[in-house]
């Protein structure tokens, strides 16, 4: 399934900050996913589009223009893993700065969610391989 998006012309970019937690996890279900990775956000009626470059986020309303992204991730500026990634927010509509206000808090809940829904059903099973004794060759020699 191919999906296309589009954009108007850039009104502003802006640095920002994402919060490790958040940044660690889009990752971690963005490396299960493959190359392309869909979270709604169904508190605020948008859709997430995740890839390695950028994350992109479109209404609802209007599904395939986008709104803003996040784009040029710096994870490398940090010192440690759970230090916040520095990137830019671009801003495509005039409600992107709006939008901005609850996004960080809603995408960070929604990846939660997805994450969540990922776990397997039942537990993993640890087998012990030294229960079970091998008979040894030299024994039967004496």
């Amino acid at each position: 399934m191919e999906e296309r998006f589009y954009r108007e012309q850039e009104i502003a970019r802006l640095p920002a900050f994402l919060p490790a937690a958040t940044y660690n996890l889009a990752h971690t279900l963005l490396a299960r996913a493959g190359h392309c990775l869909f979270v709604p956000i169904r508190s605020m009626q948008y859709m997430a589009v995740l890839d390695g470059e950028e994350f992109i986020f479109v209404d609802s309303q209007n599904k395939a223009w986008v709104e803003l992204a996040w784009q040029h991730f710096r994870p490398q500026a940090r010192a440690s893993l759970d230090e916040r990634v520095p990137f830019e927010v671009v801003h495509y509509l005039p409600q992107a700065a709006e939008t901005m206000k609850r996004l960080p808090t809603e995408f960070h809940h929604a990846l939660l969610l997805l994450a969540d829904r990922q776990k397997p059903d039942s537990p993993a099973t640890i087998i012990d391989l030294h229960a079970v004794s091998r008979p040894n060759p030299d024994d039967k020699a004496r």
